[in-house]
């Protein structure tokens, strides 16, 4: 309860005290039983006061990706019947040395509000908290400390990058439908199948001549809409990573899954640590996804053709997208044997420059077709948006305009094993 100062002032008061006695010197005795008065009457305070307040703390936004900002809401009510002391509030935050505020004295029933800033410049977990009201005396001789709120963690996802998802594919997927509906009705809708009618059922969709074979209302069901599919498969390998080049590389994948997951994408995440999301969509899957990044860290060196093979075994289609930044040759070639098994193979590679290490710039455009080189002088969202380019449109000849494949919309395996983009109808 006393203070290093309060110490002080108690071992001056003995010292004093003992002095007056020793020497006969009266006004030393005085004097020291007057500081140990002081220090008595510091301790009664804060022993006779009763608070009675209530601390919440809110975070805003719960959820925040690398360099956005995150505000802390603090309020302070004094629920006594009391004018409350000034207060002293310490909230503790991980990697720092906390936040320190004063609350004024309050009258009974008021409030008080304040707000600091979370460092989020970096990925990761977060934790705020336990907050702490310090009451002290007026002399700073004494003080109690109450714990008002518990621990709360702040997950801050990795940064993302404002690109283009993956291609559509058209890939041995066989459950991700066709890549476009097929019009099989004559007034040009996307017949799919009947069923019963459901109350709040569209009275337009009912189909009548069913409705009068069957006796029951039947309506026309629409087919549904094709799906798209991409794997990334992220490399956080220590022996192909450093530190700032583990957060290029999360940072890309991260931005992959959020562009796809922006077109409803069926999304799967596979890391060289043995994590494996599985196909899925929707918000929370991708959240789940996202999470776990902001978690990584570079992982031991563990099978790269485990791995590899376990996508060849369970691949499901779709696109394949790779992210690394030193993986040797040889594993470079195994993911790109993996073309049969996917629609279209890609592998970005951050080179040492890229990282701040000394090295020659890559261009903007990768010279080797599926491999998307990023380097000193090129951010990922340059290189990445130069390659996949989406579809374009050409005016047809009666003005309208019509889709015109892009180069990035059919995908060919190299002779040398690296995928390469050609037109649809160019050389196979």
């Amino acid at each position: 309860m006393l203070t290093r100062r309060g110490w002080a002032v108690a071992a001056t008061a003995v010292v004093l005290v003992a002095g007056g006695r020793l020497l006969g010197a009266a006004e030393l005795f005085v004097l020291g039983a007057t500081v140990g008065v002081l220090v008595a009457g510091s301790v009664a305070y804060l022993t006779l006061s009763r608070l009675n307040i209530d601390v919440s703390r809110e975070l805003h936004p719960p959820r925040v990706h690398a360099g956005s900002p995150c505000r802390v809401d603090l309020c302070v009510r004094n629920d006594g019947r009391r004018r409350s002391p000034v207060l002293a509030i310490r909230d503790a935050v991980s990697g720092t040395r906390g936040a320190r505020l004063l609350v004024p004295p309050l009258e009974a029933g008021g409030t008080a509000r304040a707000s600091y800033r979370l460092p989020t410049e970096r990925r990761g977990l977060l934790t705020v908290g336990p907050l702490e009201v310090q009451l002290a005396d007026p002399f700073g001789l004494t003080r109690i400390t109450m714990q008002a709120s518990g621990v709360q963690e702040l997950i801050v996802y990795p940064h993302l990058d404002d690109i283009v998802p993956v291609p559509q594919t058209s890939g041995n997927d066989p459950m991700a439908g066709a890549e476009h509906p097929n019009a099989l009705g004559r007034n040009g809708e996307d017949f799919y199948a009947l069923r019963r009618y459901v109350v709040g059922d569209d009275l337009r969709r009912v189909h009548w001549p069913s409705t009068a074979r069957h006796d029951e209302l039947m309506v026309r069901q629409d087919e549904l809409p094709w799906q798209g599919r991409a794997t990334v498969l992220l490399d956080a390998r220590a022996s192909t990573t450093d530190r700032v080049s583990l957060e290029l590389v999360i940072s890309a994948a991260a931005s992959i899954v959020h562009a796809g997951a922006g077109r409803q994408d069926l999304l799967r995440l596979v890391v060289t640590d043995g994590y494996d999301s599985g196909f899925a969509a929707g918000h929370a899957h991708v959240e789940a996804v996202l999470e776990h990044l902001a978690r990584l860290e570079a992982t031991n060196d563990v099978g790269f053709r485990a791995v590899v093979e376990r996508l060849a075994r369970n691949a499901g289609g779709g696109a394949l997208v790779a992210v690394t930044a030193g993986a040797p040759a040889a594993d470079l070639e195994q993911v790109v044997r993996l073309g049969p098994r996917f629609g279209s193979v890609t592998v970005v590679r951050f080179e040492p420059s890229s990282s701040g290490a000394t090295g020659p710039v890559a261009p903007a455009v990768p010279a080797r077709a599926g491999l998307l080189s990023v380097g000193a002088g090129h951010a990922f969202a340059e290189v990445w948006n130069t390659a996949i380019r989406p579809r374009r449109t050409r005016p047809r000849w009666d003005g309208h305009p019509v889709d015109e494949p892009g180069p990035s919309d059919r995908w060919r395996v190299h002779d040398r094993g690296f995928a390469r983009r050609v037109p649809l109808g160019g050389p196979g």
